[in-house]
């Protein structure tokens, strides 16, 4: 519970310094949970783990049963893409899927979607739906995302591979574990293979969320069960990481993203909440809550546990998370002025107007 006031007031301070700085957060909306604004409303979606959303208005959200979904501008939905045709596979219980990273490629014609139990990593064309296994990793990957040069970057959360694969990906959740990585795969040559992953970062727990500000150079990973996002200077020629620092600490920070403002927008799902900071001044606004007296004893208890090096799988559940549809793990920023939508665990979106 200390730990959480401390979280709690140097976030304050944060909101309180560089008043000039950041003036855009001081304009974005605030938003509470309204089950009227859940997508779709059929609830057909299979753990929408994140997403990313099309040129056409179309979002495409990882599904465990068929790694991908379209949500159409109508509310429906559907299987997208082809995986299935490159390999994935979810036949649970044996072999359940693990769709959960997609991002899109710069340029907006690919999307990228990795698997956190078996470590590939699918490219799909967003108008054919074709589909190319590009990469599979040793270990899950949980979050996957290219660069303007070319580059792949990947986050692994754990050491987890094989049959055991989802027991210990929820094991370094239930008590912390250091053999998260970041890892960078260069620039292909024309008509040659990927080149061999290079790990950039290692000893991370639990790395998770991930996303890349190119116009300021810059690169920011979550560290879920150290409740911190790093920041990280990167060259964009040669990948190269430096200038390390904590630019957020928010209690299980998951998917990342950064908007055209350069905001970068942080996921909590043990808060029900999104959290959004100005990566210069260090400001830090709690744009969306669900929040309950229930939640609020859970979060407590679930950092108190990770403090003490104590199990905690058992304090997720439905209590958790209600009123919400699942775990708040990640944004989808639409264009513009367009809504912006939340992805979870669950089996639906929220979709927030703007």
């Amino acid at each position: 519970m200390r730990r959480l006031a401390a979280i709690v007031a140097m976030l304050a301070a944060a909101w309180s310094c560089s008043p000039g700085a950041d003036r855009s957060l001081d304009e974005l909306t605030s938003w509470s949970f309204d089950s009227a604004t859940i997508v779709p409303a059929d609830r057909s979606l299979a753990r929408p783990e994140s997403g990313a959303a099309l040129a056409d208005d179309r979002l495409i959200a990882a599904d465990q049963i068929h790694g991908l979904r379209a949500i159409e501008p109508d509310g429906s939905s559907r299987p997208f893409g082809r995986l299935a045709d490159a390999g994935y596979v979810h036949e649970p219980p044996a072999r359940p899927g693990g769709a959960n990273g997609v991002s899109l490629e710069p340029g907006g014609t690919h999307l990228l979607v990795c698997d956190v139990f078996t470590g590939a990593i699918y490219r799909v064309d967003a108008a054919t739906e074709a589909t190319d296994l590009l990469y599979t990793h040793p270990f899950g990957i949980n979050v996957v995302r290219r660069d303007r040069t070319g580059a792949i970057w990947f986050t692994q959360s754990t050491e987890n591979s094989g049959a055991e694969s989802q027991s210990r990906l929820f094991a370094a959740l239930d008590v912390p574990s250091s053999d998260g990585a970041l890892f960078r795969i260069a620039p292909a040559r024309a008509g040659e293979p990927l080149p061999a992953p290079d790990r950039v970062v290692g000893g991370l727990y639990f790395a998770n969320g991930l996303a890349i500000d190119e116009d300021t150079g810059h690169l920011y990973l979550a560290e879920t069960t150290q409740n911190r996002v790093l920041a990280f200077h990167v060259g964009a020629a040669t990948g190269e990481l430096s200038d390390r620092r904590v630019v957020a600490n928010v209690l299980t920070p998951d998917n990342l993203d950064v908007d055209d403002d350069g905001l970068l927008w942080i996921a909590s799902p043990v808060r029900n909440e999104v959290v959004v900071v100005g990566p210069q001044s260090g400001r830090t606004r709690a744009v969306f809550r669900a929040g309950t007296a229930e939640n609020d004893r859970i979060a407590a208890e679930w950092l108190r546990r990770g403090e003490a090096g104590e199990p905690r799988l058992e304090l997720l559940g439905p209590a958790l998370w209600a009123p919400l549809p699942g775990l708040v793990t990640g944004v989808i920023l639409t264009p513009g002025d367009g809504p912006v939508y939340l992805t979870g665990v669950g089996d639906a979106l929220v979709r927030l107007p703007r």
